[in-house]
């Protein structure tokens, strides 16, 4: 089968179109054709090498897949060959306490597809069964890959970590994101005030179809400013970080007293700066939040199914593009989703 994958870490050029073996499903798996794959930045971590993540060389990236099931592996039972179909992005064994007690995210083996194993930048995947979910009706292919890790990433951060609430107010940061586009829709969803920042001005009007209330183009005005102006210097409840040091300060600022500062990323850097007097004299919660779990995911699947909810999508590419793709993303020129398509 043809696939992108890098042989070492580095730069977009390791990037490689290439001939590999076509996996074989084994018990309990199901081999998948792929029909659309979405880019994220975990990807691009994966690629250039991060500690947290130990891949095994060459490796083939992806996190969201779509597609038709081609073969069942052994004792596989329920589905039939051309459903059509859609990956969970999260990996977990379903059997320690933190499975059983429902808190899949925290699961001692806990990864993610296209880092713990091969992803979807490829013509044929292998997933689990219990990892597959039927797509929902009257989606795309890429619609359906557009969705998984952002919607379930940003409905963990807003709805269970930060337990954002209606009439609430919410600075979104980097709207044009996969996570920051689907954040402002739930948010909206719960019926929140949301106020989203992005970094030209084509993106705002994008961002207000969404349903952002106010935006902020953090390139022609501070954010912390006109977040405080919009509140009446009061603060907003939520902060939506994904960023890192180059929004840290501001974010935490932005916040009312007993406010929420939800982070799940940190696309300009790892470190930043924390004044333990503020955060306690203001009573201010720090939370982290990584994926979410199965029944969040089903959550999110059952809303993007009733059109509650619905992915952007930005650019299709061909597989063979990836390393554009990439390189398009590292350029936040994007507003919404970037796809690959075999």
């Amino acid at each position: 089968m043809k696939a992108t994958i890098f042989r070492t870490h580095g730069g977009p050029d390791v990037l490689e179109y290439a001939d590999v073996p076509t996996p074989s499903p084994g018990p309990g798996d199901v081999l998948v054709r792929v029909k659309a794959c979405s880019i994220n930045h975990l990807d691009i971590w994966i690629r250039q090498g991060i500690p947290a993540y130990h891949v095994q060389l060459p490796h083939i990236s992806g996190c969201d897949v779509a597609g038709t099931v081609e073969q069942l592996g052994p004792g596989v039972s329920g589905l039939k060959a051309g459903a059509s179909v859609v990956l969970a992005p999260g990996l977990s064994c379903f059997e320690c306490e933190f499975c059983r007690a429902g808190h899949d995210n925290l699961c001692a083996t806990y990864g993610i597809r296209g880092a713990k194993t091969d992803g979807g930048y490829a013509e044929f995947v292998v997933a689990r069964v219990r990892d597959v979910i039927p797509m929902p009706s009257g989606m795309s292919f890429e619609e359906a890959a557009a969705y998984p890790l952002v919607f379930l990433t940003a409905w963990h951060m807003l709805v269970t970590r930060a337990e954002l609430r209606k009439g609430e107010t919410v600075l979104v940061h980097a709207a044009g994101s996969g996570t920051g586009h689907a954040a402002i829709q739930i948010a909206k969803h719960i019926g929140a005030t949301v106020y989203a920042t992005v970094g030209s001005d084509a993106k705002a009007p994008k961002a207000k179809a969404l349903g952002a209330d106010e935006v902020i183009n953090y390139h022609r005005e501070d954010f912390l400013s006109r977040a405080q102006a919009l509140t009446g210097k009061q603060g907003v409840d939520v902060v939506f970080e994904h960023i890192g040091p180059q929004t840290w300060e501001g974010s935490l600022k932005a916040l009312k007293k007993n406010g929420r500062l939800v982070t799940c990323g940190a696309s300009s850097g790892p470190g930043v700066p924390l004044d333990l007097r503020y955060a306690f004299s203001r009573q201010l919660s720090i939370l982290g939040s990584m994926m979410g779990t199965r029944a969040e995911l089903d959550q999110v699947t059952e809303l993007i199914g009733r059109k509650s909810l619905k992915p952007v999508i930005d650019t299709v590419y061909p597989l063979q593009e990836a390393r554009q793709a990439q390189e398009r993303m590292l350029a936040r020129d994007v507003f919404g989703k970037l796809l690959l398509r075999p």
